[in-house]
């Protein structure tokens, strides 16, 4: 992420009145760091690693995962690359339709390292969120192959191969690996 050009002591209030960015901007301790474009693993990562959470976990109304979704809470605004919710936290308005505007944390919080980010200011941020109810997080290093899982109280464990990842205790019947996971940036042609 890079800093952008924003007032020092913006507040939060200002910084939600401002016209979204394309890519989007995230408000982190007063300051506007805007997220970089997605390039192709990431952007087929995240796209595949959406959908698939969303065919286990959308049916049975356990879960449901939103790319790109801006969250507020404890003085931030945040766009994780994936944010999923368990179905019951999901925010609703008064007519049981999705509200637009998300002021809580995620259940599980997943972030793709794009080759120009820095993977301390994306851990810092998960940790942000587990600190504040998110019960998982997930940094996904496209290069290396590896995932990073984050989960409260806990020490990060790095998972690669054919190690499993944690999910949501809700989708415990789901398993993926990571080689399986790494497998979706395989375009080859016959």
């Amino acid at each position: 992420m890079t800093s952008t050009d924003a007032k020092i002591n913006l507040s939060l209030v200002e910084f939600l009145e401002l016209p979204e960015t394309e890519p989007a901007s995230e408000y982190i301790n007063g300051k506007i760091y805007q997220k970089p474009m997605p390039q192709g693993k990431h952007s087929t990562l995240q796209g595949r690693f959406t959908a698939e959470i969303n065919q286990v976990a959308s049916p049975q109304q356990l879960a449901y995962a939103f790319p790109e979704l801006r969250c507020t809470f404890g003085g931030r605004s945040i766009v994780p690359d994936i944010a999923v919710f368990e179905w019951q936290r999901i925010p609703l308005n008064e007519n049981g339709e999705i509200k637009n505007r998300f002021e809580t944390y995620p259940d599980w919080v997943i972030e793709i390292l794009s080759p120009e980010q820095h993977d301390a200011r994306l851990t810092e941020k998960i940790i942000f969120c587990l600190n504040h109810g998110t019960k998982l997080g997930w940094l996904i290093d496209p290069e290396a192959r590896l995932v990073i899982v984050f989960k409260p109280k806990q020490q990060p464990e790095v998972k690669k191969d054919s190690d499993i990842l944690p999910v949501l205790d809700i989708l415990d019947n789901w398993q993926l690996s990571a080689a399986e996971l790494f497998q979706w940036l395989s375009f080859r042609r016959n």
